[in-house]
């Protein structure tokens, strides 16, 4: 894991391991798809690590839009599959 993922994964609000503060239930809000930057923390690692995911073809992303965007069932889907 590269220092800049190392550095974001302590300083995640999220990180579970470092805090104990498990995310509110519900925290989507009905949500249908999220950032790079949300996955991550979402998952509790840095962006960088999201990017080589999706290139590396483990997490399919929608590019509809101009941003790349993770819908939430692919999210699911990915971990559900990659136990």
């Amino acid at each position: 894991m590269s220092r800049d993922c190392l550095a974001d994964r302590d300083n995640n609000p999220m990180n579970t391991k470092t805090t104990g503060i498990q995310p509110p239930s519900g925290a989507d809000h009905g949500r249908l798809a999220y950032s790079v930057q949300e996955t991550a923390r979402l998952l509790g690692v840095c962006d960088k690590s999201i990017r080589r995911l999706i290139l590396r073809g483990l997490l399919r992303p929608s590019r509809a839009l101009r941003h790349i965007l993770i819908p939430k069932d692919e999210l699911q889907r990915f971990l559900r599959d990659t136990r």
